[in-house]
């Protein structure tokens, strides 16, 4: 039913980051990455793998004139790379994290003003992927444990930016493990969110680590998603609670939704 894809940061740590990309490879799911900038780009052309998303942008912000500048022209650097790896999604946030996901620029409530400005930034970004013939995803967050003072961090705020631009070069990239953080209530909020849905990520909570370890009836959500009709990128964004291929099996069973269940539902 699904594309589905592993986040290479996250399991098979104990390797070398290429020969993590191969092992994901090897067992049948594409492939992500985040900040490009920190791996050997040839490198990982040379895996054969296929790229599903990776991090959009090295710096800058949503809402002000000098943090929309450098967004702009670090994506369009991001876009190069995106192209040669063959990935066709690239990831955004708020504003820009630091190496432990905290914000470059912390807000602590974002104005009207910082609204509007966030749209125009988007709306300049979806046109730089509509001739790039990319897609930008932008990413909600959970700010009450990993990534606090981050703006437009919330699902309802992430649908609300990018309904507004409302372009086929913006979408969601729908972090199901932030948003049970930060709202519940997932199986209602992917099918509110359905139309505007470039990927999804999941990780358990707590602990983010792979279905089937915390309290997100997983099995579930992918049911309501198949029903649906949604047939995209599900990306596992998470550290395995023990062996990586282990929790590589627990993501494609959670997953994996037979014609025949479909046909019950």
């Amino acid at each position: 039913m699904f594309k589905l894809a592993v986040c290479a940061e996250m399991v098979f740590l104990d390797l070398p980051f290429v020969d993590r990309v191969q092992k994901i490879r090897d067992l049948g799911f594409e492939v992500e990455i985040w900040d490009w900038t920190r791996h050997d780009i040839d490198a990982l052309v040379r895996t054969g793998a296929t790229f599903s998303s990776m991090t959009g942008y090295i710096e800058g912000d949503l809402i002000t004139r000098e943090g929309a500048q450098a967004l702009l022209r670090t994506a369009e650097q991001s876009i190069e790379v995106a192209n040669r790896l063959g990935c066709p999604r690239l990831n955004l946030h708020g504003t820009g994290l630091d190496d432990v996901g905290l914000p470059v620029q912390p807000v602590r409530l974002a104005s009207g003003a910082m609204w509007l400005a966030a749209q125009h930034t988007l709306t300049r970004i979806a046109e730089l992927g509509r001739q790039a013939g990319i897609v930008f995803c932008l990413e909600n967050l959970n700010t009450d444990v990993d990534h606090p003072g981050v703006p437009f961090a919330r699902a309802s705020d992430t649908l609300a930016l990018v309904a507004a631009v409302d372009s086929a070069h913006l979408r969601l990239n729908l972090d199901l493990y932030h948003a049970q953080i930060g709202e519940g209530n997932l199986i209602e909020l992917v099918r509110r969110a359905l139309p505007y849905i470039g990927e999804i990520q999941v990780a358990d909570v707590p602990g983010r680590c792979e279905p089937g370890t915390g309290e997100i009836n997983y099995p579930a959500i992918a049911r309501a998603l198949a029903s649906a009709g949604y047939r995209g990128t599900i990306g596992l964004e998470a550290w395995a609670s023990g062996s990586s291929e282990r929790a590589l099996q627990r993501f494609r069973d959670a997953f994996t939704v037979s014609a025949e269940t479909l046909a019950k539902q």
